[in-house]
């Protein structure tokens, strides 16, 4: 008699968040990594890792010289390839989470950049 595999449960074939840690350390950082324009805001993650449109991802911020770091879940809604027109570096745009977290992390973050957000250099996504 073969051994039968163990029903798989519901919570193992969803696929689990990635957990990606970013520190950002200065003002002109966290402007090219900032993206506004998403609704609940969202922030550019230079990785190398393959991602799709639409993935869950945790992600650990450090801001500045603050020793705390913000835990953010958001979905992925934007990717840079390798090699990507004008030299962009490779990685993700995730867009927070409507969550306590998500609003916590654009307010820090808005607050961090003030006026700079009005500036018309270019970023990492656009």
């Amino acid at each position: 008699m073969a051994d039968a595999a163990p029903p798989k449960s519901s919570a193992s074939t969803a696929p689990r968040p990635s957990v990606l840690s970013l520190n950002i350390n200065s003002k002109s950082a966290l402007y090219a990594a900032y993206m506004p324009l998403l609704r609940n805001g969202g922030i550019f993650i230079p990785t190398t890792r393959n991602y799709a449109m639409g993935d869950e991802v945790f992600m650990l911020l450090s801001l500045m010289d603050d020793p705390a770091k913000l835990p953010i879940a958001g979905t992925v809604v934007w990717i840079t390839p390798v090699g990507a027109q004008n030299n962009k570096a490779q990685g993700i745009g995730v867009h927070f989470k409507s969550d306590e977290s998500g609003v916590e992390a654009r307010r820090r973050i808005e607050g961090l950049l003030g006026g700079v957000m009005q500036s018309g250099r270019p970023t990492h996504t656009v």
